[in-house]
């Protein structure tokens, strides 16, 4: 009779063995880590400004893209806890921007296209507006219209994202402090024949048109409205520090409220680059958008009680980086949103609280519960 060779068994009883060993001891880390986490945030003071950061269809391919692309390490890179979100819709396995960003403003998902209202199109309050309402300062940046579809999941209510002069009355709806971004014709050139800009100033806001007007601001409400439809991508002439100096003046005004505030910043344009599979496009905007995530983590650093929190809506492009000689290529699989896990970034007070698998409506919820809203 044939001998049986027995040293494959052998082989996998020793690896088996060993995997276990490995399995009890990771989990003791974890453990131990988890431990170490919440006697850190036992210690914290309480939340006390939230800067949200949404780079539009920047999954994490798009993110190792750019620190290819760069020398030095990224601002993200300071991120002190990772984790994924899952971008589905109540109707799709791939979302749009308009239901992704209601699931991260509001903690609801919704219908691909609504804006700030449920599956049944019942309004929906954003985390936004619950720290206006308790007096907390808010804002929105974004490099698209403000009335685009993830900005205007924060502060409007309406069936369709295509609405966007309905949009732009609801920033007259809300207590909001402070929007910079594109969208001037949402405001003033209107089918209904009304200027909102008038309205806004009626209101008190320091309606002005160019960043440098922009920068004269030192304090008070504040409606920048930079471009009559979205502002130039970075490759077509955008200031590439407008983002950064945006955020940097937003948060100067913002944090002059003792009580607080919540800033949405939208790098609204690596979505355009995924849609057109033009990755020169897509590191030049998500370099863009880590200039703005550095300038959250060194306020944080400076302000303590201040939550940064990085994440996308989706990504877009299907993006890929097989290898290619000494090098890698950059492969897009699709010209629209796909359905993969996109990463989330935290940084500062309890940012322990956004790791593991989440929901995107996680996010908006646990912002609001650190917020007491």
């Amino acid at each position: 009779m044939k001998k049986k060779n027995t040293i494959p068994l052998i082989i996998s009883s020793v690896a088996g063995a060993f995997a276990a060993v490995w399995i009890i001891f990771g989990l003791s880390n974890l453990n131990s880590a988890k431990r170490e986490n919440a006697e850190v945030i036992e210690t914290q003071a309480p939340v006390k400004n939230i800067i949200f950061l949404i780079g539009d269809g920047m999954g994490l391919v798009q993110v190792n893209a750019a620190m290819l692309s760069h020398a030095e390490p990224l601002a993200i890179e300071r991120a002190q806890f990772v984790g994924l979100q899952k971008t589905y819709s109540a109707t799709n396995k791939v979302t749009d921007s308009a239901a992704s960003g209601t699931a991260l403003a509001t903690g609801t998902k919704t219908y691909n296209g609504a804006i700030g209202v449920g599956p049944d199109t019942a309004r929906l309050t954003s985390v936004l507006e619950k720290a206006a309402a308790k007096g907390l300062s808010t804002g929105l940046v974004a490099t698209y219209r403000i009335t685009h579809a993830t900005p205007a999941a924060f502060i409007g209510h309406v069936p369709h994202r295509d609405m966007e002069e309905q949009i732009a009355t609801d920033f007259l709806k809300t207590d909001i402090t402070l929007f910079i971004g594109g969208g001037r014709n949402q405001f003033e050139q209107r089918r209904d024949g009304q200027n909102l800009s008038d309205s806004l100033k009626a209101k008190g806001y320091q309606v002005v048109y160019t960043p440098e007007a922009l920068d004269s601001i030192e304090s008070g409400k504040v409606a920048a409205l930079l471009a009559d439809s979205h502002l130039p991508d970075i490759l077509g002439g955008r200031d590439s520090l407008y983002l950064s100096t945006s955020t940097a003046k937003a948060l100067d005004i913002l944090s002059q409220n003792d009580n607080g505030f919540f800033l949405m910043i939208e790098g609204s344009m690596i979505d355009g680059g995924g849609h057109d599979n033009n990755i020169d496009k897509v590191i030049a905007e998500a370099l863009d958008f880590d200039r703005a995530v550095a300038e959250a983590f060194d306020f944080a650093d400076r302000h303590p009680g201040t939550l940064v929190v990085v994440t996308a809506d989706h990504e877009t492009g299907g993006l890929t980086l097989p290898e290619n000689g000494n090098g890698v290529e950059y492969l897009f699989s699709t010209g629209n949103h796909t359905g993969s896990m996109v990463p989330v970034y935290s940084y500062g007070a309890y940012a322990g609280c956004f790791t593991g698998i989440m929901e995107n409506t996680d996010i908006p919820t646990r912002m609001a519960e650190l917020l007491g809203l």
